[in-house]
């Protein structure tokens, strides 16, 4: 399990903890998903927030 699929369990797990709140439920499913995918992508090294400016 490599460390994008572990930051999207997390943030489907804290996501699950809202579940039985209906749609806004589903949207932080939906949003904390992917804050734990982007997470886990950053992590990794895939993902790099420094801008690359080029002279």
């Amino acid at each position: 399990m490599n460390t994008v699929t572990t930051g999207l369990a997390a943030g489907m797990a804290l996501g699950f903890a809202g579940y039985f709140g209906g749609f806004w439920a589903f949207l932080l499913v939906l949003v904390l998903g992917a804050v734990g995918a982007i997470t886990g992508l950053a992590l990794q090294g895939d993902l790099n927030f420094r801008s690359r400016r080029h002279r």
